[in-house]
């Protein structure tokens, strides 16, 4: 087995406020193996994009981490100084920001920017970086004459390709991106994610891609992460986290997406809305919207178990059932 590209530990982030402090992200642990996508999904306010800030170490006030160790490669990231973070940054991990076609310097062609970016982290001149750039384009279907294009005279879906391109000038290993096909139609959201299976292939980095949409997720991820208000409440291989959740919060995602093949069915959403960070309740944070909770849910705050080879989740019907399973209680 090799080692992990990304190893998080008890990783905890709090926003700090004067009406108290909201965990966003507690106690996440998990890992992103050499040439793996890691698909972590969840409703909005879940802690996905906090997670990913964090990994980057982008995060301003009042975010705070207050817990926990981010390893890559074996060194701790929240302990690099800010010499070890410039380098680590763009040169081994990249960031697609959610509606990250919006990011472009609207002002400046993306020629500039792409320019920019090689510049600021390669010794090279400018000739050669403008080589590269127009190298870059041609990997994700641009024209290189497009270099002069300033944003607004480009597609969505040409300005999303420009920003994936942004991303890969420096050949990271890690690429995060936050839910970077939101503001396309499928059409343009297939295209691009068929252009970076082929460019992963290509390349061989590692994809941490975060989504609300499950069955997206499904599609193009090897392993899912499921959270829940800042738990991490289930992980394990893509297709049997679609196919066959265990926790009631993943099967209700799941649940609330309709199939393309096979009879109508009528969909279910998730009833109630997410759980207040700054008032959590006793026990399980699902438990007022779950319609599987039993007594022990309003006293025991569920921990993730290992449920099969490989796969974890955390919720206390599961916990009393490997209890039982190996020979625990009587």
């Amino acid at each position: 087995m090799s080692q992990p590209l990304l190893e998080i530990n008890n990783l905890c982030v709090d926003y700090v406020s004067p009406n108290g402090v909201a965990r966003a992200v507690n106690n996440v642990s998990l890992e992103i193996m050499p040439g793996e996508t890691l698909g972590i999904a969840g409703e909005s306010g879940c802690g996905k994009s906090t997670l990913a800030f964090a990994i980057a170490r982008l995060h301003k006030a009042p975010a705070l981490i207050s817990e926990g160790e981010i390893l890559y490669k074996g060194t701790d990231i929240l302990k690099m100084n800010d010499r070890a973070l410039r380098k680590f940054r763009w040169n081994e991990t990249s960031l697609v920001f959610q509606s990250a076609m919006n990011s472009l310097n609207p002002v400046i062609t993306i020629g500039e920017q792409l320019i920019d970016v090689i510049i600021a982290h390669k010794n090279v001149p400018y000739t050669q970086a403008r080589e590269k750039a127009v190298e870059l384009l041609g990997i994700v279907g641009i024209h290189g004459d497009r270099l002069k294009s300033f944003p607004h005279q480009l597609s969505g879906g040409m300005r999303q390709r420009v920003v994936i391109a942004i991303a890969l000038a420096l050949e990271p290993k890690l690429i995060i991106m936050d839910e970077p096909t939101t503001a396309l139609d499928v059409v343009v959201e297939r295209e691009i994610l068929n252009e970076l299976y082929d460019l992963k292939t290509k390349f061989g980095f590692s994809i941490l891609f975060i989504s609300h949409d499950l069955s997206l997720m499904g599609e193009i991820a090897d392993r899912i992460g499921v959270m829940y208000a800042g738990n991490l409440i289930e992980i394990g291989e893509a297709e049997k986290v679609f196919n066959d959740p265990v926790h009631p919060y993943s099967k209700g995602l799941v649940a609330s997406f309709p199939s393309i093949h096979g009879p109508k069915e009528r969909l279910y959403g998730i009833p109630g809305n997410p759980v207040n960070l700054l008032n959590l309740p006793q026990g399980c944070n699902f438990q007022d919207r779950c319609n599987d909770c039993v007594a022990a849910c309003k006293q025991v705050d569920p921990q993730l178990i290992e449920v099969s080879q490989d796969y974890h989740a955390a919720c206390n019907l599961l916990t009393a059932s490997h209890t039982i399973a190996h020979g625990e209680v009587r």
